[in-house]
């Protein structure tokens, strides 16, 4: 049986590319330079899934990719949380007394933002975090750090000088498995979260009203976010709810919620991670 290819944005040692072989250690991780390239990458049909990240617990969500979403033919069909330890990184001989710079994905500079300037290091803004790792070791300048994996650490040859380097111990991404044919999980998979977004009507309390069903039919929605059109008039949502689309209660709600949308597109149903409990209890405190 051959290996499925697993697309993620990144270079090898990413924590993107932990995010794949974490969840599928027999498949083969491929790295792709954009998001976009992910995704053309899928749609084409030259990888059979994608691993995306979405949101994170210090830097909020992946704008790129609630962007890409909505305008491409992809579907949801898995869900994975990674715990993410940045590591600050240099070459051999560099100490924290040589630095001066530290370069990574913003998204990495911003959930290590208290570290840096405890350090006094001028962040440098790079397309990811492995990439970062890459470039520092073929400079060989003891001046440059990077915020990194302990997997690049280990592929470019580079030394941590301090580990766990993130701002605060729930640092968490979320990522979705996105595939080019929609592979819905069953009734029977519970728990299962659906995706969707949608466009309210321009009318007063659109919002409130197309909402309302969810709550009437006790259905927990735990993800909303809003993007607004380009004549500021009528925003689009993203949404993530528990339940499957076949059980009543979400049924008779999506079809209110029909009714005050003029666009609704269900981007899949799958299996709730099972990190995702976990992940929640730890938010809490316990």
């Amino acid at each position: 049986m051959s290996k499925r290819k697993i697309i993620y944005q990144g270079e090898p040692g990413a924590n993107s590319h932990i995010a794949v072989t974490q969840m599928f250690p027999d498949d083969e991780p491929v790295a792709s330079e954009t998001f976009h390239e992910a995704f053309a990458a899928l749609t084409e049909g030259r990888a059979d899934l994608a691993m995306i990240p979405i949101d994170n617990t210090l830097a909020g969500r992946v704008a790129d990719i609630h962007h890409l979403m909505p305008e491409s033919d992809v579907y949801i069909v898995g869900e994975h949380f990674l715990r993410v330890n940045h590591q600050l990184l240099a070459i051999p001989g560099a100490t924290l007394a040589t630095l001066k710079t530290v370069a990574s994905h913003p998204h990495a500079l911003g959930q290590c933002r208290k570290s840096i300037r405890a350090l006094g290091l001028t962040p440098i803004t790079t397309a990811d975090t492995a990439g970062a790792a890459r470039e520092i070791a073929e400079a060989g300048d003891p001046t440059r750090a990077a915020i990194a994996t302990s997997l690049a650490a280990r592929i470019y040859g580079l030394n941590v000088l301090r580990s766990e380097f993130e701002d605060a111990a729930h640092n968490t991404t979320r990522f979705v498995v996105l595939s080019a044919t929609r592979r819905d999980a069953r009734p029977e998979d519970a728990p299962v979260l659906t995706s969707f977004i949608f466009k309210v009507r321009n009318v007063p309390a659109a919002l409130y009203k197309a909402l309302g069903g969810f709550a009437t039919n006790g259905i927990n929605m735990v993800k909303l976010e809003s993007y607004v059109d380009e004549g500021f008039n009528v925003a689009q949502f993203y949404a993530d709810i528990v339940g499957h689309p076949e059980d009543r209660n979400v049924k008779l709600a999506l079809e209110e919620l029909a009714f005050f949308t003029s666009y609704l597109r269900i981007l899949g149903t799958y299996k709730a991670s099972p990190l995702r409990d976990l992940w929640s209890l730890s938010q809490n405190g316990h």
